[in-house]
């Protein structure tokens, strides 16, 4: 590991025959093998017990400028409206909004689709509402497997739609 190695012996000095003695100087020598041993071993170590989990990411489509407006026949748009207080309202086209809860929204949207595979999902959030509210639609759209959706901002025509269905 270290090794101690002795630096000579005492001189005497050729002045009027007085012997000095030298002190001795001790050379140290520290073998750093083992550190990088134990280094190297930590290194592989964890490299090879650690997790490497994938990114997960989301595919965005965007229109090349803000001013593009993609045509959509009205009956095949699914309207997912989602109030302030985190209830969700539907509708296709131009009928009027309808409740739904939350647990029977993936099978609503599987079944849909199913019907129309040509349907697109408006997502529209009022800004007022939770965030966790758009994630949690977010995932049942991604489990339901509806690959053609899209997030707008809620408006002022989208909020009368609420209060209709409200009183309905």
């Amino acid at each position: 590991m270290s090794a101690v190695e002795s630096g000579g012996e005492s001189k005497s000095h050729g002045r009027g025959g007085k012997k000095h003695k030298k002190k001795r100087r001790l050379s140290i020598r520290i073998d750093m093998t083992p550190m990088v041993d134990v280094a190297f071993l930590l290194l592989t170590f964890f490299m090879l017990t650690t997790y490497f989990s994938k990114p997960q990411t989301m595919e965005l489509n965007l229109p090349p400028d803000d001013k593009s407006q993609v045509e959509v026949a009205e009956s095949n748009l699914l309207t997912l409206r989602v109030a302030s207080d985190g209830l969700v309202f539907w509708n296709v086209g131009t009928e009027p909004a309808h409740y739904i809860e939350m647990k029977e929204l993936r099978k609503f949207m599987e079944d849909k689709n199913k019907e129309n595979p040509k349907l697109i999902t408006l997502l529209k959030i009022d800004r007022d509402g939770k965030y966790r509210m758009m994630i949690k639609l977010m995932d049942e759209i991604a489990i339901a497997k509806v690959t053609r959706f899209s997030l707008a901002p809620m408006n002022e025509y989208d909020k009368r739609q609420i209060q209709k269905a409200r009183a309905s």
